[in-house]
């Protein structure tokens, strides 16, 4: 009898330190290439602790919404423009170790996880980013790497019924940097949700994002300039 209890002590303490180890230690990243490539990225790069806490969300960056030559009734007029210092951003995060998300829409071809105000564009399963079709791909010179995350949403904000909080915070993420379409749509959305879930800063760089008509994204710069919200061109954010 006192043999089975031992045993019994015994397990319930490998138990513990096992539950101890597997649900309260920090964790890195939920990708495991992060915390490898980024990190060792960012301290090639001289990036370091510096940014070792940000991400870069890049938004909608798809053919659809970018690309005149897809013919989209979602493409975004001030899109394709914007499509080159959203890749140099990139570039520049890369070098920084910074951690990129590539948040993305992939609807169903019959459009039922769309909004109900476009749901008009799906008869016939071909409405925009349709998952598996052209038009959900990235822009031309858009690539996600190894170590990257891609995070598929069916609304404006990224962070709506999405896991992107919980990927960034348990990745040790507090800051983040956002490019993309479009301003008054997605990137506000998602820029004002950040703030509301305490991200200590947000920063939206001006001349990597974009709306239809350029006094559009001013407006909205303008507001989220309001909330405290960092709003550099790229040449001043890579500084």
């Amino acid at each position: 009898m006192s043999c089975l209890l031992v045993l019994l002590l015994s397990l319930d303490k490998f138990l513990l330190h096992y539950l101890k180890k597997r649900w309260l230690s920090p964790r890195i990243s939920t990708s495991p290439s992060k915390s490898r490539r980024s990190m060792a990225a960012a301290a090639a790069g001289g990036g370091g602790a510096k940014w070792s806490e940000t991400a870069m969300l890049v938004i909608d960056m798809q053919k659809d919404f970018v690309d005149p030559a897809m013919r989209s009734p979602m493409l975004v007029d001030g899109g394709q423009a914007v499509v080159p210092t959203v890749a140099e951003a990139v570039a520049v995060a890369r070098e920084r170790g910074i951690y990129v998300v590539w948040v993305v829409r992939e609807h169903d071809p019959s459009g039922a996880d769309v909004e109900i105000f476009r749901r008009r564009y799906y008869s016939g399963g071909k409405g925009p980013t349709v998952k598996g079709l052209k038009g959900a791909d990235l822009a031309d010179g858009l690539v996600i790497k190894e170590g990257e995350y891609k995070l598929v949403k069916t609304r404006f904000s990224a962070f709506f019924a999405t896991p992107l909080d919980s990927v960034l915070k348990t990745s040790g993420i507090k800051k983040l940097v956002i490019v993309g379409v479009q301003t008054p749509n997605c990137i506000r959305q998602t820029v004002f949700d950040a703030v509301a879930l305490d991200y200590e800063k947000v920063t939206v760089i001006i001349d990597a994002t974009a709306a239809a008509r350029p006094e559009i994204h001013l407006s909205n710069i303008r507001d989220m300039k309001n909330i405290g919200v960092e709003t550099p061109t790229l040449e001043e954010w890579r500084r």
